[in-house]
């Protein structure tokens, strides 16, 4: 930009100016000059902030539009159209080797309403723990967590089967919610760091809050489990998903440092160990499922 001179006017005549060759700018009346407005920031839009967290949920929203669009209920699917889907299954798993309904299972939803619930936690979570973990981090602790509760589903389902008249079931489970507890679980580590920079009051607030959820949500859950018994509601809560996911979350998250206020390459280093180990325990752990003997 070049440089202006102002000139004192004579009495009653309009200010005047030595320009220096740039193109001339417009004057406020009582003279000087002024800088041009400064050009409008352009804002991202509002997926590219929580890329993960709008993936995770189009999915889930999108296997379930599939599964209405080829004739399944809306509002209470049966057990063998959640099992032609890919629910988990204890018996499908480690009799018949079907490892892959460890993963389909969390995209996986019993009707609109338990959609809806984990939708709701999983966008509400996601977009708190995703600038803290960044969205591969978010993608990994998803899925990781959610298998480990798939996969301690599976070994407690095996362990204590349904006996029915001398015939041997195993319940088929379906839903986000052990991948959201692992979410929450891997909050709890992070947001006790205190590299945050934000007021150590705020984090504590959303720390605290986050830790409600899981226990009121843990305690709901074991409630209506042991009431279905009473009962007899045929309402089940998988809550060894639950608890497995959880627990998963919190050992996620205990190499990691918070993305927001570390070295990019502390945390990157931190974020590969965190998922290197969990894939190695998962494995190990699916490892001696698949050694366990046969049911009695």
């Amino acid at each position: 930009m070049g440089s202006y001179t102002s000139v004192p006017p004579p009495h009653g005549q309009p200010p005047a100016r030595v320009d220096s060759g740039a193109a001339p700018e417009f004057l406020p009346p009582e003279g000087g000059f002024q800088q041009p407005p400064p050009p409008a920031r352009r804002h991202k839009p509002i997926w590219l902030a929580a890329p993960a967290t709008h993936l995770l949920v189009g999915i889930n929203c999108l296997v379930f539009l599939a599964m209405v669009a080829r004739g399944i209920s809306f509002w209470t699917p049966n057990v063998d159209q959640l099992m032609n889907w890919g629910a988990n299954n204890a018996g499908a798993v480690l009799l018949y080797g079907q490892w892959w309904r460890i993963v389909t299972a969390m995209f996986l939803h019993v009707g609109i309403l338990h959609l809806s619930l984990n939708m709701w936690c999983l966008w509400n979570l996601g977009l708190l723990a995703e600038p803290l973990m960044g969205s591969l981090g978010l993608f990994a602790v998803y899925i990781l967590t959610g298998a480990a509760g798939n996969l301690l589903s599976t070994l407690v389902n095996w362990l204590f089967p349904i006996h029915d008249g001398g015939a041997i079931f195993f319940p088929a489970g379906a839903g986000a919610s052990g991948a959201v507890f692992g979410i929450a679980g891997a909050l709890i580590i992070l947001l006790k760091s205190n590299r945050l920079p934000v007021p150590q009051q705020e984090v504590k607030r959303l720390r605290k809050s986050v830790i409600y959820f899981a226990a009121i949500n843990l305690v709901l859950g074991l409630g209506i489990w042991g009431g279905s018994f009473v009962v007899r509601s045929g309402l089940n809560i998988d809550n060894m998903a639950h608890l497995g996911g959880f627990t998963s979350g919190l050992l996620f998250a205990a190499p990691m440092v918070p993305r927001l206020g570390s070295p990019r390459s502390v945390f990157q280093t931190r974020l590969r160990v965190a998922i290197g180990m969990m894939t190695g325990l998962l494995v190990l752990f699916g490892f001696y499922l698949a050694q366990l003997p046969p049911v009695r």
